[in-house]
């Protein structure tokens, strides 16, 4: 390891976080259509952040919002390691939720507050740093292709085609992914293990207008009342998915992994507190950390019908919709379950009005070998950078982009990240430790040295 690298990563702390903060400060969000420019214009200053480092950077066109693609001096003989990340947030609503504005970047209590300031964009900050102090001490030891993406957040929508039809451009012995968390402060993680995606839309319908709940109530069909109904139906008593096949083909967690987890320094009454809570709720049977990390779920994510506006308006609506989403875990195929869904909530539901449905997201789930070199080489990159022997988990998210590298290019991936648990990612208020970034900094500069050894 070029220690000289290290000290230049250590003298630019206060440069680093002024560099975040310009990152964070453009609202990027991928899913409104009025935010386009923004996103174009994050691309670009991405583009030329990499660029003042050295590397060849460019935005390359998708078909929707760009990708960032970048490249240093490719040299015969050395592995070669593909970095992803993606630049495009969440939108930051309900604004009247946040303490500071999300797109003004404040910094308090020993972190950074912004909308997209853990997931991604500051993780992938902690990687450009990374880079720009090899860049000035002799140059990265490994060829780097970078992948920055700005559709992550809407489910990556032109990525595969981008990959699939760059693939020489891309080929790679490893792929690099900073998008996950640490285990607890001070716990570094590997993330061995992500769950899959199903996402999806419900429309129900009745009659072609709102119509007056007094004149009409109780003699036509509410959209509303059916659609309740017919999503209570998706669990029963004991938490469990009720959807025929659903569990079919689940993997069960093995007695090792079970026993690993139980060891985790996890604190669940402080992790309620967090939440405002008093107990937890899920599937029987399994722990917290079990059914965050290995077992599937069914959650609604929206509900929309009706009046919203202030006080009160006295109809029967036309139309209900609901968003739902399914995690989901080893062997379960995302096609599988969809088909699945769609078609027991037709059955179950009532002939007097039309139901439809909109599939906005498929990605399959993910387990990695907690075996081999390249994993014992991010594990001593992640002791050196923070300090701490990191442990193996697996996260309840979703990264599609794995099994699409996977599928695609043939390689595997190593998932480490520095976020924490309490960033509030996808929240209001949302963070990322000022320690985190530099100790991600200097773990993202080792684990190039070490890579290079690979």
């Amino acid at each position: 390891m070029n220690e000289q690298v290290l000290r230049t990563i250590d003298s630019r702390r206060d440069a680093s976080v002024s560099g975040l903060k310009q990152f964070l400060s453009i609202p990027s969000v991928s899913t409104k259509p009025d935010h386009a420019a923004d996103v174009r214009r994050c691309a670009e200053w991405l583009a030329g952040q990499l660029k003042s480092s050295g590397l060849a950077a460019e935005m390359r066109e998708t078909g929707g919002h760009p990708v960032v693609l970048a490249k240093n001096t490719h040299k015969p003989g050395r592995p070669t390691v593909l970095l992803y990340g993606h630049y495009d947030v969440q939108p930051p609503e309900p604004l009247d939720k946040w303490v500071t504005k999300p797109f003004e970047p404040a910094v308090r209590d020993g972190a950074i507050y912004a909308r997209g300031a853990a997931d991604d964009k500051g993780q992938v900050w902690a990687h450009a740093e990374a880079i720009a102090a090899w860049q000035k001490n002799g140059g990265l030891p490994i060829n780097l292709t970078m992948l920055i993406e700005g559709e992550e957040e809407i489910g990556s929508e032109n990525l595969e085609r981008f990959v699939r039809e760059n693939r020489e451009t891309l080929k790679a012995d490893i792929a690099v992914i900073s998008d996950t968390n640490q285990f607890a402060r001070g716990v570094p993680a590997i993330t061995y293990g992500l769950r899959g995606l199903v996402y999806c839309e419900v429309f129900i319908t009745a009659a072609d207008h709102d119509t007056h709940s007094g004149l009409y109530g109780g003699s036509i069909p509410n959209p509303a009342n059916v659609l309740v109904e017919l999503l209570a139906t998706l669990h029963d008593r004991d938490g469990r998915v009720n959807i025929p096949g659903f569990y079919d083909d689940v993997q069960s967690l093995d007695a090792e992994e079970r026993d690993a987890w139980r060891k985790l320094p996890f604190d669940e009454a402080s992790w309620l507190k967090d939440l405002k809570l008093d107990q937890t709720f899920g599937e029987a049977g399994y722990t917290t950390l079990e059914r965050r990390w290995a077992r599937p779920t069914c959650d609604i994510n929206g509900l929309t019908s009706g009046y919203q506006g202030h006080g009160a308006k006295t109809i029967i609506p036309s139309t209900a919709s609901a968003k739902v989403s399914m995690r989901l875990v080893p062997n379960q195929d995302p096609m599988k379950i969809v088909t699945s869904f769609e078609r027991t909530l037709r059955e179950r539901c009532p002939k007097m009005v039309k139901i439809e449905f909109a599939r906005h997201g498929l990605a399959g789930p993910v387990l990695v070998s907690r075996e081999g070199k390249a994993m014992r080489l991010a594990a001593e990159a992640l002791t050196e950078g923070f300090g701490a022997a990191p442990t193996l988990i697996r996260e309840g998210g979703s990264i599609p982009v794995v099994a699409l590298i996977k599928s695609t290019l043939g390689i595997d991936t190593l998932l480490i990240g520095f976020g924490l648990p309490d960033d509030r990612v996808h929240s209001p208020n949302e963070k990322f430790d000022l320690d985190a970034l530099h100790k991600g900094t200097r773990t993202a500069a080792v684990l190039y040295a070490k890579l290079a050894e690979w």
